[in-house]
């Protein structure tokens, strides 16, 4: 980030603007495709829910209108919470043989009764616009081009849209999950950042996040990043999403760092909600995006 930028204490990251650029290239650069290729198919994405989730529904309700905003093709297909183990893997096996689905998506949490793990494991990793694959955990761990997990992407996009300079630079990301705080530590690392990995058990953590230029907070713990665990004109990205209760029983939705102490130490920060949040949709648009690009060789 620029030195002006800098000296900006506390300024807002707004995930919902950059994740809304993000769309944009991406129905720009597709529509772009589409005029000079009239034969050429668009992108498809197939999205898998098994059972009635509340939560789950809502979530792919949205992913399938950020698909038809941009241009996506979105395949749909919704399974009764019953459905059993070999019902969904052969579901994934279809989708993996069909031509016009470049990205699959199966919509977690499965029901109790279903092997997430098996079921992720059959996603073709060129179609795994989720980044879950061992395949594709391995490809960013050993610098390979793949898809790779959509928040972390969406961090590292947050944090080129406000032009942070991370080569050399001391990045914390606190959260060691391999849905977020792994994935974001070897895409920092692929920037030239010096990265430190912390979890709850890191001796000193407020000591270590003290020391950070850049800091991720992706631990699961509502508030847990207190304001003066940060380096004073450092860049905070909060991944977290909580929800907590107020003294008079409402519920909010509140990140894992400290935000208006943090904000007040911090060059830039991330709302929550308003910050990563929207992002990890925008970047599955993307990495769909991506892989139709790549399997149909279009440059």
């Amino acid at each position: 980030m620029g030195t002006e930028a800098m000296n900006k204490a506390g300024l807002r990251i707004d995930g919902k603007a950059v994740a809304e650029k993000v769309k944009e290239r991406i129905r720009t650069e597709l529509a772009g495709h589409l005029a000079g290729q009239p034969n050429l198919r668009k992108p498809g994405l197939a999205v898998v829910l098994v059972g009635e989730d509340p939560a789950s529904r809502t979530y792919v309700k949205n992913k399938i209108a950020a698909c038809e905003a941009v241009g996506i093709v979105s395949f749909h297909h919704v399974l009764p919470q019953d459905t059993a183990q070999e019902a969904v893997q052969e579901l994934v096996t279809r989708l993996n043989n069909d031509e016009n689905v470049d990205g699959i998506l199966v919509q977690l949490p499965l029901p109790s009764h279903i092997n997430s793990r098996a079921v992720l494991a059959l996603i073709d990793a060129d179609k795994d616009v989720d980044g879950l694959t061992a395949i594709n955990q391995g490809r960013l761990a050993i610098g390979e081009p793949g898809l790779f997990p959509c928040t972390p992407l969406g961090v590292m996009e947050l944090l080129a849209d406000q032009q942070v300079e991370l080569k050399g630079k001391h990045a914390v990301v606190v959260g060691r999950s391999a849905l977020v705080g792994k994935p974001v530590a070897l895409l920092l690392l692929g920037k030239d950042a010096t990265v430190t990995l912390c979890h709850s058990r890191t001796k000193d953590l407020d000591a270590v996040c003290r020391s950070a230029d850049v800091l991720v907070a992706a631990c699961g713990r509502a508030n847990m990043i207190k304001g003066d665990w940060v380096k004073p004109g450092a860049v905070v990205i909060d991944v977290g999403i909580n929800r907590v209760e107020d003294a008079n029983g409402k519920g909010r939705l509140t990140g894992d760092v400290d935000y208006e102490p943090a904000a007040a130490r911090a060059s830039a920060i991330t709302p929550v909600p308003g910050g990563v949040g929207p992002m990890t949709v925008a970047m599955l648009l993307s990495n769909t995006f991506v892989s139709w690009k790549r399997r149909l060789g279009v440059k």
